[in-house]
């Protein structure tokens, strides 16, 4: 039995009610097949699969909070500090009554490979509750904020483990919690990274996630000799990295005729108002329902099971920006018969294995989210960068920095698939190329630093 598999078939059993993690594991470490095998000897005898599979460690704790009615609440609170090899852990805070010890094990190990990609000294980690914000109000949240905080910041530090924003976590809840931090710590520094303009924060972390994307996307066009220009796009979530990644999309001459929220979906044939879109959900916090009401061209459909929503119309480029496993097998059949050309993904693992493999295979050019959607995190270590600095950039330096590192991962994903000869579909894999590119660097630090 080959080395991967031998690990694969632990994980299995050691983690066998986290489907979400071994999902993820196991389509990385299928994609480093060629690495491994080519340096299994050492490998195995440094453990390198099974010390990077396993979290440095899980943290698992009660979040107690008072309601506005004086009803004493209780949510659980995690963070997964993976891996600190190449810098301090860096990943996010997820707010959602999924989130599970398996989420966020998933998403913190993804992150060591996305954080190693954009170049930056970043390690991964995760973290979160399942709390949910929707429908509470400011007092309740910064309750919530408050008490997770207390005990998270028994762990992280701004040289240790820097969390950021994700689902449920804007500038609202960070700047709850970098305030708990501050009075419990007694100091202000770079801890979380998402903050205020005013207190340390960086311009342009809000359109980064969406904007890097789209860079990334633009690359990938560019470098099989297409343009953007003029071509159709579907966009699933409704939340910052679509928004911001129709945003960019438009400003490149793409017509976005989608995205969708929890409870459906909007076509929009003349394309997506971005103003509109904006006011419905950064400012309203509202439904979609709003949007279809404020603009004649758009239709909202309410989500059911088995239907394609935002999938099923004919696109040029599909740009998942919702949640796991948002896209599927039936999903990536209906795109490949309209014509798709590229799939790149703005949220973290948002296309199942099968339709992955079944979009490759059938020619389309697919970018996951450690490559494609690394623009959030890197900004986020760029943040931290001004923050160690004390220095404040515009939001043109940190765009362009962005742009670069961005087209730089899609170099970097290209020329590790081309090196291991990664091909499928008749295109360069991309997917195996981002995880050897982000292993490889790993794994450097991992050998050089010894066991630890």
């Amino acid at each position: 039995m080959s080395y991967v598999d031998e690990v694969l078939e632990q994980l299995k059993k050691k983690n066998a009610s986290e489907p979400e993690f071994l999902q993820a594991a196991t389509e990385v470490l299928d994609s480093l097949r060629p690495v491994i095998d080519a340096n299994e000897q050492l490998y195995r005898k440094e453990a390198i699969l099974e010390r990077i599979t396993e979290p440095d460690r899980q943290i698992m704790f009660r979040v107690p909070w008072v309601d506005d009615n004086g009803q004493v609440q209780v949510n659980r609170g995690f963070r997964v500090q993976f891996n600190n090899a190449i810098g301090p852990y860096k990943g996010g805070l997820r707010l959602h009554p999924s989130v599970n010890l398996g989420i966020i094990k998933f998403l913190g190990f993804e992150q060591i490979f996305k954080n190693s990609l954009t170049t930056l000294p970043i390690g991964g980690g995760k973290g979160g509750s399942d709390f949910d914000p929707k429908g509470k109000s400011d007092r309740e949240i910064m309750a919530f904020c408050q008490s997770f905080m207390t005990e998270l910041s028994k762990y992280i530090g701004a040289d240790v483990d820097v969390p950021a924003g994700d689902i449920g976590t804007g500038a609202r809840e960070i700047g709850f919690m970098f305030g708990q931090y501050k009075r419990i710590q007694g100091m202000f520094e770079g801890v979380l990274t998402g903050k205020g303009l005013t207190w340390g924060g960086s311009l342009a972390r809000t359109q980064a996630t969406g904007y890097g994307l789209l860079y990334l996307t633009d690359a990938l066009w560019r470098d099989h000799g297409k343009s953007l220009e003029g071509k159709t796009a579907a966009v699933s979530g409704s939340g910052n990295v679509a928004i911001y990644a129709i945003e960019k999309a438009q400003q490149l001459g793409v017509k976005v005729v989608t995205c969708s929220d929890s409870t459906g979906w909007i076509y929009d044939p003349e394309g997506i108002d971005v103003a509109l879109l904006k006011e419905v959900k950064e400012v309203k916090r509202a439904r979609l329902t709003e949007y279809a009401a404020a603009k004649s061209s758009a239709q909202y459909f309410e989500k059911k099971n088995g239907e394609h929503g935002v999938w099923q119309y004919k696109v040029d480029l599909a740009l998942p920006c919702a949640t796991q496993n948002e896209l599927d097998l039936e999903d990536a059949k209906m795109l490949v018969s309209n014509g798709v050309t590229s799939v790149t993904e703005g949220a973290n693992m948002p296309t199942t294995l099968e339709a992955t493999k079944y979009l490759q295979e059938n020619g389309v050019l697919f970018v996951g989210g450690k490559a494609a959607n690394a623009g959030g995190v890197a900004t986020s270590a760029l943040e931290m960068s001004q923050n160690s600095e004390r220095l404040s950039w515009t939001f043109e330096e940190v765009d362009s920095k962005l742009k670069g590192i961005m087209e730089t991962i899609y170099a970097n994903i290209s020329d590790a698939a081309k090196r291991y000869n990664m091909t499928v579909g008749g295109n360069d894999d991309y997917v195996a190329g981002a995880n050897i590119a982000g292993f490889e660097k790993v794994v450097d630090a991992m050998l050089a630093q010894g066991v630890c």
